[in-house]
């Protein structure tokens, strides 16, 4: 949107930007505390990582945890990178402080960000199944356990030798780039307790924690334990990549910080075209804190960046009594460093009030709060938060003046132009302009429509209109430019009504919808069980609301209206549909089925013991191992039983047998559904007094065909005993075999002389019942 002329203002008051908070750090330098309560919105948290205790907490200093950050700003290669941060490494337990933290790079045209692996890939590398940092550019680790120099979890390379256990603890490592499950390659690495090609020089030793359990954070530069890192990746000019410098400063003696060379070589990767940088940290199955605070991120080739060129604007107009907003592009200035847009927008009365750049590194990174709003007698300039975006509130009592204010921009970079100025022309705004829908006399914010329904607006006010423009959701709706406007289309409209001088009157705005109706999700069959009697449509309706809707069912002849829909009274097939009380547009008719039963359901059942059909003691009792046989006796139209037989089992069968196990009275429950989902219920007790039965013969024949033993029948004892005596009280056979054939008449072998007999039976029934019955029986010869 060009700054000429009036620049197009779009003086709508919507945009008012008096409440909008301000945005946040875009670009570099990158200064990040973590010592406040939240940080700026591009520092993206995952995991377990978060601000505490003036920190970052990527880990805590518990077992198998899992952190990282990343700062979603991408930064142009071709400047390279300049990095510094604290760390806090303390707290852990084991030998071996588990794990360490890592400082990434990968491609910041990446569209979904997913950190690599963790425990000792430390979140860059794969690992086993974990796939790595995605689109990886460097990885450097800072090892406590000891597993990023190796090649744990499918990572690429190793340091040439390991320790006793395979691992490389107390170790800076370089990694290489890499996506997915493929790269990640052992660039080099130093052993920071060691000496040698692969440590560093005599008296430069120091663990990469500061302690173990029981330790806390060092932040103290003359403290022993702290730790603060420098990295620097400067643009090879000779080469592919970058030259990567890093340093540590390491207080491993009271009141003796020292500044210690990791590494200084080149870095022969060619880099994608914009990098973003992040951190992670892991801990296994041993644990420590792992912090950062006090990250500043800078370009490195800062020599290479040149300050932005602002213009001199001189044909501003402004509409006086209202908020007019106007906007800088980055085509109508000079950004001349790669990848950057206007950050900051700053104003200043005069030239002399434009204080040169601050020496302190951060302070270039944001916009000065005290310079974004200028308050002058003509009126209140104000910063926006859209790149090169400003408003104007000019003063009404300085209507066909001049104003001219100072500005400079600055860039990602933190590059300031050097100051120019603008001027804006104050004008006369127009009486305001009121919207109203055609035929009506008071204003509405909003009207509902049906489909395929007009509506039309007029905008009216107490001044002569130059011109007018129509806004749809706030877009221009070309070649509206009467002072009618008519629509069928959803949206927020309202109209801009010119004065002579070209300053617009805004009015208000009237949304335009077509509101959906609601839910008509109801059963597509109403049943009604009693007979003859009316069903509620209503009472299937989920939301039904009288206060907005009207419903309405057709059929058979007939159209009910709301609240007669609940007293439906005959079957067949209706139409259901709804509207809003205030349209004449009814919704899709839903079909809906009434039924309501004319003929009463009946059911009955009948039951026995299986085989007998004996149903209580006058046929000789029912025993609790005896199957009864349940029969139905219900009406045709059933299609479902479902039993109750009183004894917590249930049957769905039309004709079941069931066995009850056990004496008592049971209520047996049969209730039928018709295929409406009609029911009906009926209730018969079925007695089971008999545990046992024994039966004994009044004598039997010994030489006979028949009948040739003394045995009593018996149902139900689970134990007998069988005792047989003579007349003199002599015992003269016994047994206890549940299943025996009985007394044959013999002592010893010997058939003994007819006459008169008595037994004893002693005996135990399934229910636990103790039997004893004696009596006389006689042997037959």
């Amino acid at each position: 949107m060009a700054l000429k002329g009036i620049l197009k203002f779009f003086a709508i008051t919507f945009f008012i930007l008096l409440g909008f908070e301000v945005n946040a750090q875009i670009g570099f330098p990158y200064c990040e505390t973590f010592q406040t309560a939240s940080t700026q919105a591009n520092t993206v948290f995952g995991g377990d990582a978060r601000l505490t205790e003036g920190v970052l907490r990527l880990t805590s200093n518990q077992n198998d945890q899992r952190g990282f950050v990343y700062i979603d700003v991408p930064f142009p290669s071709t400047y390279g990178l300049k990095v510094e941060f604290e760390f806090f490494s303390y707290g852990g337990t084991g030998l071996f402080l588990a794990d360490g933290f890592s400082m990434f790079l990968f491609n910041g045209d990446t569209p979904n960000f997913a950190p690599g692996g963790f425990g000792g890939s430390l979140g860059y590398g794969p690992r086993n199944n974990e796939p790595g940092l995605t689109r990886a550019y460097l990885g450097i680790g800072f090892d406590e356990f000891g597993n990023f120099g190796t090649t744990h979890g499918n990572m690429s390379g190793s340091f040439p030798v390991l320790d006793q256990n395979g691992k490389v603890p107390n170790s800076i490592v370089i990694r290489g780039p890499g996506n997915g499950f493929t790269g990640y390659e052992f660039i080099v690495g130093r052993k920071t307790m060691a000496t040698g090609n692969d440590g560093l020089l005599p008296g430069g030793q120091f663990p990469i924690s500061s302690g173990g359990s029981g330790t806390s954070r060092v932040t103290d530069p003359m403290a022993v334990g702290y730790r603060k890192v420098n990295m620097e990746l400067e643009p090879d000019p000779d080469g592919v990549g970058f030259f990567l410098t890093l340093t540590m400063v390491v207080t491993t003696e009271p009141g003796l910080p020292r500044q210690i060379t990791i590494f200084d070589r080149p870095y022969d990767f060619l880099a994608p075209k914009n990098l973003k940088i992040g951190f992670a940290a892991s801990t296994g199955g041993f644990s420590n804190f792992h912090e950062i605070r006090n990250l500043v991120v800078e370009v490195s080739a800062d020599d290479k960046l040149l300050n932005p060129q602002g213009v001199d604007f001189s044909d501003f107009a402004s509409c006086a009594g209202q908020e007019n907003q106007f906007f800088i592009t980055d085509e109508e200035v000079i950004l001349p460093n790669e990848n950057s847009v206007i950050r900051c927008l700053q104003f200043y009365k005069s030239p002399e009030d434009i204080e040169a750049e601050t020496g302190d590194l951060c302070s270039q990174a944001r916009c000065l709060e005290q310079n974004r709003v200028l308050i002058l007698p003509q009126g209140t300039f104000r910063a926006s938060d859209q790149e090169g975006g400003f408003t104007f509130f000019p003063n009404e009592e300085y209507v066909d003046e001049e104003v001219t204010v100072f500005y400079t921009i600055t860039d990602s970079y933190g590059k300031t132009s050097g100051g120019n100025s603008m001027t804006l022309k104050i004008q006369e705004s127009p009486e305001p302009i009121s919207l109203f829908i055609s035929g009506e006399s008071q204003e509405k914010s909003k009207i509902d429509i049906c489909e395929g329904e007009i509506v039309s607006f007029i905008g009216t006010g107490n001044e002569v209109y130059e011109r007018f423009e129509w806004y749809k959701n706030g877009e221009l709706i070309p070649g509206a430019n009467q002072n009618t406007f008519s629509t069928g289309e959803e949206g927020v409209y309202e109209v801009l009504g010119y004065n002579r001088k070209n300053c617009p009157a805004i009015s208000n705005k009237i949304t335009v919808s077509l509101p959906g109706y609601p839910s008509l999700n109801v059963n597509t069959l109403v049943v009604g069980c009693s007979i003859g009697k009316a069903v509620d449509i209503t009472a299937e309706i989920p939301g039904y609301d009288l206060t907005l809707y009207d419903y309405q069912l057709s059929g058979l002849g007939v159209t009910l209206l709301n609240d007669a829909l609940k007293s439906v009274a005959k079957s067949g097939l209706y139409e259901l549909r709804v509207k809003l009380k205030d349209l004449d547009c009814y919704s899709v008719p839903v079909t809906v089925e009434v039924f309501i039963q004319e003929e009463e359901l009946t059911v009955d059942f009948d039951f026995g013991v299986q085989g007998t059909g004996v149903k209580d003691d006058l046929g000789g009792g029912i025993f609790p191992d005896d199957v009864i046989q349940f029969t139905d006796l219900s009406d045709s139209r059933a299609v479902k039983w479902e039993w109750n037989f009183g004894d917590g089992t249930n049957s769905q069968q039309q004709n079941p047998a069931h066995t009850f196990g056990k004496k008592g009275e049971f209520v047996v429950e049969l209730m039928i559904s018709d295929s409406y989902g009609c029911q009906v219920t009926v209730t018969k007790t079925v007695l089971i007094t008999r545990s046992y039965r024994l039966m004994i013969p009044t004598g039997f024949t010994p030489t006979g065909t028949q009948n040739r033993t003394f045995l009593p029948k018996q149902k139900g004892l689970i134990r007998l005993e069988l005792l047989v005596f003579n007349t003199w009280g002599d015992l003269i056979f016994r047994t206890e075999d549940i299943e025996t054939e009985g007394w044959d008449g013999t002592l010893n072998g010997k058939l003994l002389d007819a006459g008169l007999y008595v037994y004893r039976v002693n005996g135990v029934a399934t229910d636990g019942e103790e039997v004893r019955e004696s009596g006389k029986f006689r042997l037959i010869r």
